[in-house]
């Protein structure tokens, strides 16, 4: 007898229908065979399937099994699929009415035991579920208040086998499982860390918030113990809080990549990723032989900070230039090319030297000229271009550390910045970027007019501190930031004078 059950697998950050079809035949010897492209995990499944349904009181069947997932020609992976064999193979031999199962996607890792354990990407089945108009789906208990964020989607979340067979039968009723968006909002968005923990580096937290205003990717130089790691950390406690939006496109990739804790429905605050310098390329970017997202994508909507950058391997750096600029990746492979989403803010942090004391007045540098050379350059030019603040970060003297007095709370900070980028959508609506560091030629021109005082300033800089063509870029950019954060419509000489500031690498200072 025939059966057919549709299943879900992820390609990328999307789900893509898959039909699961089950025969089972009495003729020639007892046999199980899969095809449809199944990769080791779920040819595995028979072994599995089949010790589930014994441990559950099914008799697996000593008949010529054949497994076929549709499209043949994708490649399946996975433990996801173990959920829809067994119920194939329960309803081909008669146990289950075939139209019970009409209209429901199926997803699972079962257990020796029969229970359903969770599998990755449940969010975006439950998204390809509501666009195609399904009647549900049902998952395993741990992933259904993950799927139930989509509106419009009955989910339902079934902890075993015997369970799902009983639902299917009638015998047992399920409720579709609910999730309260703004409760798990207000409990997912509670940032662990604060600016206020950070003792003295003012300068340095007005140019995160100037940063986080604007978008400006950022450059921290400074000596071991400074407090760089600090700071960026909390950068995002100071960036406007995610719309669902944002937060449903973050959560996907978290859930892909099987980032989400047990349990969480959403990601409600902006991720904060860290990789170390020995991370590989693909690693960073994503691939792999089936593609899978990088710490560029999981750090979507947030924040990617590289310590120590000159320590990063060279051709790992390089590829970040793409994701920087155009705010995705692409991954090509011989399967398959996929497009992740890949909009953060860099945040890199290095010392000024090798050693990492130049220009710091309580230790000697040990460096030779040509180490801090070639320390530098291995951080190259068309990387450095596209960061827009390169900040010093002294160390902090022991008066400052010492003291009892905490610094400004980051959600005074974070009220400023959400009235600044306010201004910056309403400024762009029509031109489909949403925040200053992401404007062109036409918009400096357009929203960067210098007065004649403010103009005479920056002409006075760019000849005395030498400063190039890009750096005039940067500089008008984070100028109107400036700005934008006193809520000014003009550009103000004082806010040239600060923006020059940022720009430490261009002045020659080290």
């Amino acid at each position: 007898m025939l059966s057919k059950i549709l299943s879900a697998s992820v390609v990328g950050i999307d789900a893509y229908r898959v039909e699961v079809e089950v025969d089972i035949s009495s003729r020639g010897l007892p046999h199980f065979s899969m095809v449809g492209l199944p990769d080791a995990a779920v040819k595995e499944s028979r072994d599995r399937v089949r010790a589930a349904l014994k441990n559950v009181g099914f008799n697996f069947p000593l008949k010529q099994i054949t497994v076929n997932l549709a499209p043949a020609d994708l490649k399946k992976e996975g433990s996801a699929f173990d959920l829809p064999i067994a119920i194939g193979i329960i309803a081909s031999e008669g146990l289950i009415d075939p139209a019970s199962l009409d209209g429901y996607i199926f997803t699972g890792e079962l257990s020796l035991d029969g229970r359903i354990k969770p599998v990755r990407g449940a969010l975006s089945m439950a998204l390809m579920v509501r666009d195609l108009k399904l009647k549900g789906i049902i998952l395993p208990a741990e992933n259904a208040p993950e799927g139930a964020v989509v509106n419009g989607v009955n989910v339902y979340g079934i902890p075993s086998l015997p369970d799902v067979v009983a639902f299917l039968r009638g015998e047992k009723n399920y409720a579709p499982v609910i999730t309260d968006i703004s409760q798990t909002i207000r409990e997912h968005s509670v940032y662990e860390d604060d600016f206020s923990d950070v003792k003295g580096q003012e300068h340095a937290k007005r140019a995160l918030e100037v940063a986080a205003a604007g978008g400006h990717n950022v450059l921290l130089l400074g000596p071991p113990g400074s407090g760089k790691t600090m700071l960026s950390k909390r950068l995002p406690t100071i960036l406007p809080d995610m719309t669902f939006d944002e937060a449903l496109e973050t959560t996907r990739i978290h859930s892909v990549a099987g980032l989400l804790k047990n349990g969480q429905p959403l990601l409600a605050i902006r991720p904060f990723r860290s990789p170390h310098h020995t991370i590989s390329d693909v690693a960073l970017i994503g691939g792999g032989q089936t593609p899978k997202p990088g710490e560029v994508s999981i750090s979507h909507n947030g924040v990617l900070f590289l310590d120590e950058i000159p320590e990063f391997k060279r051709n790992a750096l390089e590829v970040l230039r793409q994701p920087i600029e155009n705010g995705e990746v692409t991954v090509s492979r011989a399967v398959a090319s996929i497009t992740y989403p890949a909009s953060f803010m860099l945040v890199s942090a290095m010392n000024p030297c090798p050693c990492g004391y130049l220009s710091d007045p309580k230790h000697q540098c040990t460096c030779a000229p040509g180490q801090i050379h070639r320390y530098r350059r291995r951080v190259s030019g068309p990387l450095l271009d596209r960061i827009d603040i390169h900040i010093e970060v002294p160390a902090v003297p022991y008066k400052e550390l010492s003291t009892e007095l905490s610094g400004e709370r980051s959600e005074d900070i974070r009220a400023r910045v959400v009235k600044a980028r306010s201004m910056q959508l309403e400024r762009f609506s029509k031109d489909k970027i949403y925040c200053n560091s992401q404007m062109k030629t036409r918009h400096i021109k357009k929203y960067c007019r210098l007065k004649e005082d403010a103009q005479t300033l920056l002409e006075t800089a760019m000849h005395s501190l030498s400063l190039s063509a890009r750096a005039y870029t940067r500089i008008l950019k984070l100028s109107r930031t400036i700005a934008d954060l006193e809520s000014s419509e003009d550009i103000q000489s004082h806010h040239i004078s600060e923006a020059i500031q940022y720009r430490t690498l261009d002045r020659g200072q080290y």
